[in-house]
């Protein structure tokens, strides 16, 4: 499978406005959504620039790859809401409650693993939920190398695509492997990789 021409965003805070622009900048279409609709994200998709344009949620969901990067809160309605049959989507989310930041009770599991139940049909990949919202929208390429992106997922063929996405806007994605180990080594809280900025050299 080849890289993805257009990516779908649900969810425009910070991490997902953060990930457009680096989208944009490696030139490739976005989709932005929220749960306000697209008149909402105006001026937004105005900054990111022409590749980029606002839609719904069920739009975005439509996209060659999609990219969640809601609160926890809202995703369990968000993902049941859709048809994701046969689509990869990444996710970006966190198990963490406002106020207060509680972890959410997940039974024992990773949090991939209970978002993946409620995305039917959809081939999870967990991305890019480690880094700062600043980082993340700051130059890949930093001291000689570039930042680290950890990757984990038990789709073969779509944890690839999700790599060769991440190498194509310049950042460096290493495999975790399957998400029993790489999907609890990322998870925040929890997990020992949130918040550590790395950068491979060479």
């Amino acid at each position: 499978m080849s890289t993805p021409t257009t990516i779908g965003i649900i969810g425009a805070g910070a991490i997902g406005q953060a990930f457009a622009k680096q989208l944009v900048r490696a030139g490739i279409n976005v989709i932005l959504s929220n749960s306000r609709g697209p008149a909402s994200l105006a001026d937004t998709v105005k900054q990111l620039g022409g590749l980029a344009r606002a839609g719904t949620v069920q739009q975005a969901a439509e996209a060659d790859v999609v990219f969640l990067s809601v609160g926890w809160g809202a995703a369990e309605s968000v993902l049941r809401g859709l048809n994701l049959d046969g689509r990869i989507l990444i996710d970006a989310t966190n198990p963490v409650l406002m106020p207060g930041l509680r972890k959410a009770e997940l039974g024992g599991r990773t949090s991939t693993h209970v978002l993946s139940g409620w995305a039917k049909g959809a081939r999870v990949v967990k991305a890019y939920n480690t880094l700062l919202s600043q980082v993340l929208a700051s130059d890949p390429e930093e001291g000689g190398g570039r930042r680290v992106v950890w990757v984990s997922g038990n789709d073969a063929e779509a944890k690839a695509v999700v790599l060769q996405l991440t190498e194509r806007i310049r950042f460096a994605g290493i495999d975790l492997g399957g998400l029993d180990v790489g999907g609890a080594l990322q998870q925040f809280p929890g997990g020992v990789l949130p918040a550590i900025n790395l950068v491979q050299l060479g």
